[in-house]
């Protein structure tokens, strides 16, 4: 009998314990449809989120190019903007996060981050959304996408000094400028 008075409130200890690991484990991160899990502590998870509202859709933060898992956010993004319901859809690629939102009035957003968050910028979409031929859905016209732009992933670098010195190849000229215009 008291061996069982002392082992019980050493088990609801535990219990406790595993209940409140796996509570905060699961408020850390979440699963996006596209299966991937999601750290809610991101910069741009956050962003997205705070950006669509309360009742998104989840489209998924994809770090694949699987063409089933991007036609599978592509079709769910696309979706919402046609039925005017809050979504959010993130990308993560080699050295950085691209991601859309929309909110409950049908406006549309564009996150753009380094890895880790830095050079987070979120801007309103110039152009509806549509799948580009990546199967990424984007709000940008094509070829007109402002790499780095407002990122700062190369603003922060210094400037290449101007050159110096005579030409290390006498006799030959540049070549020119295709888009100089002439004189």
């Amino acid at each position: 009998m008291t061996i069982m008075r002392r082992a019980l409130p050493i088990l609801l200890v535990v219990c406790c314990l595993v209940a409140g690991c796996k509570k905060s484990a699961s408020t850390a991160s979440s699963s996006s449809p596209s299966g991937t899990s999601v750290n809610q502590n991101d910069p741009v998870q956050q962003k997205m989120a705070e950006i669509a509202g309360s009742g998104a859709s989840n489209c998924g933060r994809l770090q694949s190019q699987a063409s089933a898992e991007l036609s599978a956010a592509s079709k769910c993004a696309m979706d919402a903007v046609q039925q005017k319901h809050p979504f959010y859809v993130g990308y993560d690629m080699p050295g950085m996060t691209v991601a859309v939102a929309g909110n409950s009035e049908g406006k549309l957003f564009t996150v753009q981050s380094q890895t880790g968050g830095a050079g987070l910028s979120t801007t309103p979409c110039p152009a509806e959304l549509r799948v580009a031929p990546s199967g990424r859905v984007t709000c940008y016209a094509p070829g007109t996408f402002p790499m780095g732009a407002g990122m700062g992933s190369h603003s922060s670098m210094p400037a290449m000094p101007p050159a110096m010195g005579a030409n290390p190849h006498p006799g030959s000229n540049p070549p020119p400028n295709p888009h100089q215009k002439p004189n």
